[in-house]
């Protein structure tokens, strides 16, 4: 009979050779979910029984197929709080968790707050915010109807600690009635919208083979959701609300006229916004734009505060 160490030895070998880097971490993270366990209760002189070690074998041969350890297990950790993931949703990167930092400090300060998550996702963002910031009014906003279904599906898991409210549509359709009905009443507006350009190939099969297209790709140029939801952002915020948007490390300050920063400091009150908002075309919609590093020193999201 197998020991959990030589059970994790072979695996982190074989998933090591597949090119996973984090193949020490998804071996036991996998032999953990198998056993009921958490990870820290793996004691590597521990047997293992052989039916456990065949159920393993199966997750571990999806995994060197290059099925996402998330769509494997289930699940995604993101801050505080663990997902419900599969096929349809786009798995909550750990770098999603500093743009949900940045809009938990500025809610903290506010009276009665209320917050839009545009492109919602699997709800990481929207849920973390209304966990981590008691009493905020949060709406999650997803057009995609596969990924509507795990949004719900993780609202309802969280729905005895937090109100979310969602609705299925599109980001940039300024004009929505629910939009209208929290016009100039935001103080935060935040979104992970689709930024990879249409041409591009992701290296890594995980996301080449297994993202929904419409989380990964944003345009010609990537950034057409982005000049969209610059709009629908200006609509909802107060003056001096804030917007926080994530985007590729490619798409920093240092990209120009190809940059977020550049995208939201350009981002001009329209003729048909105006309609919608007080102000007279041409008015710049954002002031203080300014862009932030992930955990890797590399740039990552913009903040941008309604003029």
């Amino acid at each position: 009979m197998s020991t959990i160490r030589d059970v994790l030895v072979d695996a982190q070998r074989r998933l090591s050779s597949a090119g996973i880097d984090s193949a020490a971490v998804e071996s036991a993270g996998l032999l953990a979910h198998v056993l009921g366990l958490p990870r820290s209760r793996l004691f590597m002189q521990d047997s293992v029984e052989e039916d456990d070690r065949i159920s393993f074998e199966r997750l571990l041969a999806k995994r060197l197929n290059r099925v996402p350890f998330q769509h494997i297990t289930g699940q995604a950790a993101f801050r505080r709080i663990e997902l419900d993931v599969g096929p349809g949703v786009f798995i909550p990167r750990p770098e999603s968790e500093l743009v949900a930092e940045a809009a938990i400090r500025f809610l903290k300060e506010c009276e009665n707050p209320i917050a839009v998550d545009l492109c919602a996702g699997s709800g990481a963002i929207a849920i973390s915010l209304a966990i981590e910031v008691p009493g905020t009014r949060v709406i999650g906003i997803e057009l995609s109807p596969d990924a509507f279904i795990w949004l719900e599906k993780n609202i309802r898991k969280f729905d005895s600690v937090i109100p979310v409210e969602v609705h299925q549509l599109d980001a940039t359709d300024f004009g929505a009635e629910v939009f209208a009905e929290l016009s100039g009443k935001c103080d935060v507006v935040t979104c992970n919208p689709p930024y990879s350009p249409a041409d591009m190939i992701p290296r890594d099969p995980e996301v080449r083979v297994h993202e929904p297209a419409m989380a990964l790709y944003g345009g010609a140029d990537g950034l057409d959701v982005v000049r969209g939801i610059a709009k629908t952002a200006a609509l909802l915020l107060k003056a001096g609300g804030l917007l926080v948007v994530e985007h590729a490390d490619v798409q920093g300050p240092e990209a120009g006229e190809m940059s977020v920063v550049n995208v939201l400091r350009d981002a001009e009150l329209d003729p048909e916004l105006a309609t919608h908002i007080s102000g007279l075309p041409g008015d710049l919609l954002y002031t203080a734009v300014s862009d932030r590093q992930d955990f890797n020193q590399r740039p990552r999201f913009t903040l941008a505060t309604r003029a």
